[in-house]
C-alpha cells in the first residue's frame, strides 16, 4: 500500500507538470495551427531564469517564479512577431518544424554559453519542504503544491477559453480569420496574447517541475517528445484532453520506474503506442474543453 500510494502521489505530480507545460503547446497547435517544437526550450529558459534569480540574485522562490515567467514571455514576444507570425496556419508543416527545431538548437546553444553545461537547481523555500498530512498518510509538500497548481491551471484555462470574450474571439479568429477581421476582431493581438499565454505556461511548468524534470542544457531536446506525446494523446487544442493524457502517462511512467526501474521509460512509450492505437486522434480531438 505504501508503494501504491507513492506511485499515485508522484505520478499525479509528474502528470501535472507535464500538463502545465504541454497544455500551452496544445493550445498553440490546436488553435493556431503551429507545430512549435521550441516549446520545451521556453520551459527550459523559464527554469534557468528562476535558478539564476534564486541562487545568484537571491530572490525568494515566489519572486523568482514571477520574474522567470515574465522575462521568458517578454524575451519570446519578438520571436512571435518576427518568426511565428509568418507561419500561422501554414499548410507547410515541414517549414514549421524546421523553423522551431532550429530555434530550439539556438536557445540550447545560448543556454550552454551563458550558464554552462552543469545541472541547475531552484532552491525550494522552507514552506515547500517537509510533508503534508493526508489522512493517515503524508505527502511531500512540494508534490502537493504542484498538484494544486496543476488543478488551478486547468480550471483557469477552461474559464479563460470557454467563459470569456477572449476565448470566443480567439476561436472565431481561428475558425474564420477573414470574417473575424471584418467584424473588428484584432486577430494579430489575439495570436500574440495566445502565444504569450502558451510561453508563460511553459515557463511556469519549467520552474515548478525542476525537481521532477531536472534543468540541464539539453532539457529542450530531451523532454520535447514527452510534451508532444501529451498533446498527441490528449488531442490538440483540448485542455481536459491534455490533463487526462498527462495524468495517464505520468502515472504509468511513474509506476514503471517504481516497480521495474531497469526498463526506464519503456512503459511510458508502450502506453503511448497503445493509446494512439485505440484513439489515433487523441482523447478529445480538436476540443478546447
Amino acid at each position: 500500500m505504501e508503494t501504491m500510494f507513492g506511485i499515485a502521489v508522484d505520478g499525479v505530480a509528474y502528470g501535472m507538470i507535464l500538463f502545465i507545460i504541454s497544455v500551452g503547446l496544445s493550445v498553440t497547435l490546436g488553435l493556431m495551427r503551429v507545430v512549435n517544437l521550441a516549446h520545451g526550450a521556453f520551459a527550459m529558459v523559464g527554469g534557468y531564469v528562476a535558478s539564476y534569480a534564486a541562487q545568484v540574485a537571491g530572490l525568494p522562490y515566489a519572486a523568482a517564479l514571477v520574474v522567470a515567467v515574465a522575462l521568458t514571455v517578454l524575451a519570446t514576444l519578438p520571436l512571435e512577431r518576427l518568426l511565428y507570425r509568418r507561419i500561422y496556419g501554414s499548410a507547410n508543416e515541414l517549414a514549421q518544424v524546421l523553423l522551431t527545431i532550429g530555434l530550439t538548437f539556438v536557445i540550447v546553444a545560448g543556454i550552454n554559453y551563458l550558464f554552462g553545461p552543469t545541472l541547475k537547481r531552484i532552491p525550494l523555500p522552507e514552506l515547500l519542504q517537509g510533508t503534508v498530512s493526508l489522512g493517515p498518510k503524508a505527502i511531500p509538500t512540494h508534490r502537493a503544491f504542484v498538484i494544486a497548481a496543476g488543478a488551478l491551471t486547468l480550471v483557469g484555462l477552461w474559464w479563460l477559453l470557454e467563459r470569456t470574450d477572449f476565448g470566443i474571439r480567439l476561436r472565431a479568429a481561428v475558425d474564420d480569420p477573414a470574417m473575424a477581421a471584418a467584424l473588428g476582431i484584432r486577430t494579430e493581438r489575439l495570436y500574440l496574447a495566445t502565444f504569450a499565454l502558451g510561453t508563460g505556461l511553459a515557463a511556469l511548468g519549467g520552474v515548478l517541475g525542476a525537481e521532477l524534470l531536472p534543468l540541464e542544457p539539453y532539457y529542450a531536446i530531451r523532454y520535447i517528445v514527452l510534451f508532444l506525446a501529451v498533446v498527441a494523446v490528449g488531442g490538440a487544442g483540448s485542455i481536459f484532453g491534455s490533463a487526462a493524457a498527462a495524468l495517464a502517462l505520468g502515472i504509468v511512467d511513474t509506476a514503471g520506474k517504481y516497480l521495474i526501474p531497469n526498463f526506464g521509460e519503456f512503459f511510458f512509450y508502450a502506453a503511448l503506442i497503445l493509446i494512439l492505437f485505440r484513439w489515433p486522434h487523441g482523447f478529445f480531438k480538436g476540443r478546447t474543453a
